[in-house]
């Protein structure tokens, strides 16, 4: 196990290190090309087997909001090609993807009940993508990976009783003590960004409680919040809360230059 833990431990040394938009330390080791080609494949994909939303005045509504939170997006993600894409989805949800894609269900407009709103999403989903958090799963998920396989060989290795049970254990460990947590806080990190992200383009910060309101509204019954990778609605809302002071300063700023969003519906 101490050979394990060596293994792992220097696996992570090696790894690519960087610092999120809000100065997290995080492991990112693909290249933003090779993120790029998993993000195109991945919209392609999802384009060929799911309908499209042809609603020309739901089509130009969503890409209104989305042109004015890209607008706002640091250089190298503002001045590339956006495609978005409204799919035909019942589920309150939306979704970015690296190499510059959005996608929006139509579900989610039936939640998000204005542009704000609406807004509140987006550059929640835009935030995933700026701070990198596609690289950091898909490196965790291969650090994971490695580090099972290594942990499998030392205990076949060493004969040891009830390695199977062992393995299992470290299995469901990885799950809830490594992979869940992380994904709540990329969640967290994504809402701060976001709330930052919606306020600049001049869009309204205190509607991003109000969203959260309404997706817990209707919600129902909840995935109790440690068993989640998402953050419960309360928690989302505590938080966007304590930053809605920086939010509306960011907003009056946007409004001062002539960012004034007039998306319709």
């Amino acid at each position: 196990m101490k050979k394990l833990v060596i293994a792992i431990l220097a696996t992570a040394v090696l790894a690519g290190c960087k610092t999120s938009p809000t100065g997290r330390t995080q492991i990112a080791l693909y290249s933003d090309q090779q993120m790029s080609e998993m993000g195109t494949a991945s919209f392609a994909e999802m384009k060929k087997n799911q309908p499209i939303n042809k609603n020309p005045q739901t089509n130009a509504y969503v890409n209104c909001i989305a042109e004015q939170v890209v607008a706002v997006l640091p250089k190298q993600y503002a001045s590339q090609k956006w495609e978005v894409v409204v799919f035909e989805d019942d589920s309150a949800n939306a979704f970015a993807l690296p190499g510059g894609y959005i996608g929006v269900h139509t579900g989610l407009l039936k939640v998000a009940t204005n542009q704000d709103q609406v807004a509140t999403v987006l550059g929640h989903e835009v935030g995933h993508v700026i701070a990198e958090h596609s690289n950091e799963r898909v490196s965790q998920s291969s650090m994971l990976q490695t580090g099972m396989q290594i942990g499998g060989a030392a205990l076949e290795m060493g004969n040891v009783g009830y390695r199977n049970e062992i393995m299992q254990g470290l299995g469901l460990g990885a799950q809830y003590g490594v992979v869940l947590p992380f994904s709540r806080s990329h969640e967290s990190e994504a809402d701060e960004i976001g709330l930052d992200l919606m306020a600049q383009a001049g869009f309204d910060p205190k509607e991003s409680v109000t969203l959260w309101q309404n997706m817990s509204k209707a919600g129902g019954g909840a995935t109790p919040e440690f068993l989640s990778t998402h953050p419960a609605p309360a928690s989302r809302i505590k938080d966007l809360q304590a930053q809605m002071s920086q939010a509306l300063g960011e907003q009056k700023t946007a409004r001062a230059q002539g960012k004034n969003p007039q998306c319709k519906l």
